[in-house]
């Protein structure tokens, strides 16, 4: 089923895809919010540049973009898989509690802020380019993966990495890690059980966007965790 959403209030048209199921195409996409929100059972491919929350609260549906996508994509989605065929704005993945979302390109700030996981439940977050700042800020769960693709021995992430992250784990490709990071977060070499944990998720991305395994793994990753020997709790006690 096609959709032409050329002038489309994005109401009119959420509730066109509502009413489908199945494989939906849609062309013409001007800045339309809420694309796909709570879907499941749906495949959806957008022509175009999707608005802001798309895919947002996600349930099991698949939403491929062939451009760009704007701020708040797969805001609190449950399941299914997102696929940027190029770069995100701000707060991509923000509290998402499950699925996947694929970014090509770059991503803007506070990508995978308050991600999260419940018992199976493990969210994953990979962007091929650069981040923005307050990557993985508050993160409680999830894996978040940074590639860095195409830009050299630049640094990969921006400011305040991992501020207030308090679970899961953010892998970070860079032989060399020169962002200032907070005492609360424990920095270490990825080890062989560590890139085992991401390897579905690698090879998936090479598969999406046509990379190689041995591409990616050219350089070392570091992993960012929480430190548990320095808890936040100590920037609050008084002595």
């Amino acid at each position: 089923m096609k959709i032409d959403c050329s002038g489309k209030n994005y109401d009119i048209l959420n509730q066109e895809i509502a009413g489908l199921e199945g494989d939906i195409a849609l062309i013409n996409c001007c800045g339309q919010r809420f694309i796909g929100a709570g879907a499941s059972g749906k495949r959806l491919t957008i022509s175009g540049v999707p608005g802001n929350a798309l895919g947002a609260y996600l349930d099991g549906a698949e939403i491929s973009v062939l451009g760009n996508a704007q701020d708040a994509t797969g805001d609190t989605m449950n399941a299914g898989r997102i696929v940027i065929n190029g770069s995100c704005g701000d707060a991509v993945g923000y509290a998402m509690r499950g699925g996947e979302i694929y970014v090509r390109g770059n991503v803007g700030y506070r990508a995978g802020i308050h991600m999260k996981s419940y018992e199976d439940k493990v969210p994953v977050l990979v962007i091929g380019g650069r981040c923005g700042s307050f990557l993985g800020e508050y993160q409680a769960g999830g894996l978040i993966i940074a590639l860095g693709l195409g830009y050299g021995d630049r640094e990969v992430l921006d400011n305040f990495c991992a501020t207030g992250m308090h679970g899961g784990k953010i892998f970070i490709r860079a032989n060399t890690l020169h962002a200032r990071i907070s005492p609360q977060i424990s920095v270490r070499d990825a080890g062989a059980r560590d890139l085992a944990l991401i390897a579905p998720h690698i090879r998936e991305f090479c598969t999406l966007f046509g990379k190689t395994e041995p591409e990616i793994y050219e350089k070392s990753f570091k992993v960012l965790s929480p430190n548990s020997s320095n808890p936040y709790h100590q920037l609050y006690v008084q002595n």
